[in-house]
C-alpha cells in the first residue's frame, strides 16, 4: 500500500481516500454495487427478472395456501371430496414451471454469454492461491510474481481500513480496461471472489481457469476467497485497486516493471501464456476457458528426418484409410 501511494505521488497524483466497495453496510440488505458491465447485466436480471418471478410465486403460493387453509379446514367444509386426481391441474402444474424455466433462461444464457465472450484483454493479471494467501503477477509488464496477505489489524485501524478485507499488497489496475485473471492454486482449491465485478472463479491445484472484469470507476474493491480452503480460509482477502491509467504506469514502474507495447503474438496470449506454464503443478487451461495462442520458434526440418527414421511409416497411413 505505501509504495502505491508512493507511485501516486510520482506520477503527481494526490492518494486521497478512494470510493470502497465490497464491505458490509449497515442496514443493507441487497446486492452489493455495480462495479463492472457484467455485474450491472447480472444486477439486472436478478431486479426485473428472478425477483419478481419470486415474488409472484411465494405470493402466490402462499396465498393458495391461506385459502385452503380456510376453505376446506374440517369446521367450513365437514365432508371432504374424495378423488384422486385431476388431469388438467396436473397439466397445468408441469406446464407452468417449464414454460418460467424457459423463460428465465432465454436471459440467463444471455448473461452467462457474456461472462465467458471476453473482449481482447488490455492487461493479464495471474493470481495463484495459497494457504492462506493470494499470489499475484502481471505477465505482460514484466512484474514479477508477489504475495498479498492480508492487513495486521492495528495496521487496518491505523489506515482506517476495513479489517479482514484489506491486504498488503493489492492488486492495482486501470480504470475501463478489460483484465484478464488466469486464476489457479498451489496446494487445495481455493475460490477468486469479488461481489462488486461479480467474479467468482475457483482456483484449482494443476488447472488455470480465466475469468475477466472491466472497471468502470476508479476505488478499492474488496473480495474475498469463497472456498473453504482450511483453518485461515476466513484470512484471505482480495483487494483490487482501480486506478488511472497515469497512475497504473506509475505503479508499474514503482514494481519494477515497464509498459513497453504487447506483439501481435501476445494478443490475447504471449508472455501470458508463460505464466500458465510456469504454474506450480504444471497446470492447463480449462475446459470452456480461450485457450490463449503461442508462438512456436521455428525448427530446422532437416532435424526430425536425421533423428527419426518414422517418416517411412507415414504414407502408410492412406493407404489403410482406402
Amino acid at each position: 500500500m505505501a509504495a502505491l501511494s508512493l507511485a501516486l505521488l510520482a506520477a503527481g497524483c494526490s492518494p486521497t481516500e478512494p470510493e470502497r466497495m465490497g464491505q458490509p453496510t449497515p442496514g443493507g440488505i441487497g446486492l452489493q454495487p455495480a462495479a463492472s458491465p457484467l455485474k450491472v447485466e447480472a444486477h439486472h436480471f436478478h431486479d426485473w427478472i428472478l425477483l419478481p418471478l419470486i415474488v409472484g410465486i411465494s405470493v402466490f403460493v402462499l396465498g393458495l395456501l391461506i385459502w385452503i387453509a380456510i376453505r376446506y379446514n374440517k369446521k367450513a367444509n365437514p365432508v371432504p371430496a374424495k378423488w384422486s386426481h385431476n388431469t388438467l391441474i396436473e397439466i397445468i402444474w408441469t406446464v407452468v414451471p417449464v414454460l418460467i424455466l424457459v423463460f428465465i433462461s432465454l436471459f440467463s444464457f444471455r448473461l452467462l454469454f457474456n461472462y465467458h465472450d471476453m473482449p481482447t484483454p488490455d492487461l493479464t493479471v495471474k493470481a495463484t492461491g495459497n494457504q492462506w494467501n493470494w499470489a499475484y503477477e502481471y505477465p505482460d509488464q514484466g512484474i514479477a510474481e508477489y504475495t498479498s496477505n492480508m492487513l495486521p489489524e492495528d495496521e487496518a485501524r491505523a489506515q482506517n481500513v476495513p479489517y479482514r478485507l484489506a491486504a498488503d499488497q493489492p492488486i492495482v489496475v486501470p480504470v475501463g480496461k478489460t483484465v484478464r485473471v488466469l486464476v489457479t492454486a498451489a496446494d487445495v482449491i481455493h475460490a477468486f471472489a469479488l461481489p462488486a465485478f461479480g467474479l467468482k472463479t475457483d482456483a484449482v491445484p494443476g488447472r488455470v481457469n480465466e475469468t475477466w472484469f472491466r472497471a468502470d470507476r476508479t476505488g478499492v474493491f474488496y473480495g474475498q476467497c469463497s472456498e473453504l480452503c482450511g483453518v485461515d480460509h476466513a484470512f484471505m482477502p482480495i483487494e483490487i485497486r482501480v486506478v488511472t491509467q497515469a497512475e497504473f504506469e506509475a505503479w508499474v514502474v514503482s514494481k519494477g516493471g515497464s509498459m513497453t507495447p504487447k506483439t501481435p503474438e501476445q494478443v490475447p496470449g504471449g508472455s501470458s501464456a508463460q505464466a500458465v506454464a510456469g504454474t506450480t503443478g504444471a497446470p492447463t487451461v480449462a475446459q470452456g476457458a480461450v485457450a490463449a495462442p503461442v508462438s512456436v520458434p521455428s525448427v530446422n526440418p532437416a532435424a526430425p528426418a536425421a533423428a527419426t527414421p518414422a517418416p517411412a511409416a507415414a504414407p502408410a497411413a492412406p493407404a489403410a484409410a482406402q
